[in-house]
């Protein structure tokens, strides 16, 4: 499965989630955030409108069929317009993605349409991965896609992070849209212990940003490195936490 099938609303669980040993914290703020953003996730069922979808697809060159499912736990236009105006605009030449679907089929092609960059993928789930490699092919599109499992967050943040191993400095773009809010609502906070490897000017993309729990990871950041900007972009069904680094 990949994310052109239609999904449930809630993402899936993985094994590695066995692994997070949650103390009494992790499960208070699972559930409080929980209760909360139940009208949240039911909004972003809805992925965007079909016109948004068909203007994305045009202005990349991609067939109308190739994105037939958006929302609940994947992209939605919005995103993926924010995506593909970066790339487009910017001209990354490396660009990190953590929670691989859509987002991937995107960079790629606006990648592709710039005639350089390098695009890495990580998701934790291997089929997804595979799956996701043979649906990008029948675009005529190829990416580094890595299925890697989650270990516990680095840097005293709480829950899993992608155990991704070394990586490139000089990161121009940065798309965040995993591990899942269900392993621990705060958990995304972990792509800061990569914050060094952001080139100047180089802008990270934080997927659901409207979300309470993301909506502490923003401050968080905030305060963490001032010499990045951050701002929550409440557009679409899930907004996005953008930052960029100045210095």
């Amino acid at each position: 499965m990949t994310s052109r099938e239609s999904t449930q609303l809630l993402p899936r669980a993985h094994a590695d989630e066995a692994h997070f040993e949650r103390e009494w914290q992790d499960w208070a703020a699972l559930l409080g955030i929980g209760a909360v953003q139940w009208p949240w996730l039911l909004r972003s069922l809805r992925g965007g409108s079909k016109a948004e979808k068909k203007r994305l697809l045009d202005r990349l060159g991609l067939p109308l069929d190739a994105l037939p499912n958006l929302g609940s736990w994947k992209a939605d236009t919005s995103l993926l317009h924010k995506i593909a105006d970066r790339i487009l605009d910017a001209k990354p030449q490396l660009v990190v993605e953590f929670g691989a679907g859509a987002s991937t089929l995107i960079a790629a092609r606006a990648l592709q349409i710039n005639g350089s960059g390098r695009l890495i993928s990580f998701d934790q789930h291997e089929d997804f991965v595979i799956a996701t490699r043979r649906w990008l092919g029948e675009h005529g599109l190829s990416t580094d896609m890595r299925s890697v499992s989650l270990v516990p967050s680095p840097d005293r943040w709480r829950g899993l992070w992608y155990d991704h191993g070394p990586l490139p400095d000089n990161i121009d773009l940065m798309l965040i849209d995993g591990p899942c809010w269900t392993i621990h609502p705060f958990g995304r906070g972990a792509a800061a212990s990569l914050f060094d490897k952001i080139s100047v000017g180089g802008m990270v993309m934080l997927d659901d940003g409207a979300r309470p729990g993301e909506r502490i990871v923003r401050r968080r950041w905030a305060k963490m490195f001032p010499n990045f900007d951050f701002e929550l972009v409440s557009d679409g069904t899930k907004g996005t936490v953008i930052g960029v680094r100045r210095a």
